[in-house]
């Protein structure tokens, strides 16, 4: 079957791509678990409206926990994606591939929203 060739491109990105999520979600949940560690000591003085959003970043602005929860979010879809995106490919067939490209759509979009290129009202 001549039409496979670009089968091992194919899963060599799909398995840089897994890395890379894997990389985002590592430093996203390291970045929730330190603001999470750190709300109760340094948001205790701050008055109302900044107390609302239940983990204080001491880096960054007020919009540094949104980026990183949907950071977070992009990069465990992200990772599953191309995990399930490397068995589809790997099957070879029309259905799976339809399969992985419209997860690794929902997968891009997510990475485009956390980025701050999209915004919630543009779906």
């Amino acid at each position: 079957m001549a039409s496979r060739g670009g089968n091992s491109t194919t899963i060599s990105l799909l398995l840089v791509n897994l890395v890379l999520y894997l990389i985002i979600t590592i430093i996203a949940s390291w970045a929730i678990n330190h603001g999470i560690e750190d709300t109760h000591r340094k948001a205790s003085g701050l008055r109302l409206p900044a107390r609302l959003f239940p983990i204080y970043y001491p880096f960054g602005n007020m919009a540094t926990g949104y980026v990183v929860i949907l950071s977070l979010l992009a990069g465990v879809v992200g990772f599953t994606t191309s995990a399930t995106g490397i068995n589809n490919v790997a099957q070879w067939k029309a259905s799976n591939l339809y399969a992985a490209s419209s997860s690794a759509l929902i997968s891009w979009s997510l990475t485009l929203l956390a980025m701050g290129y999209l915004t919630i009202s543009e779906f």
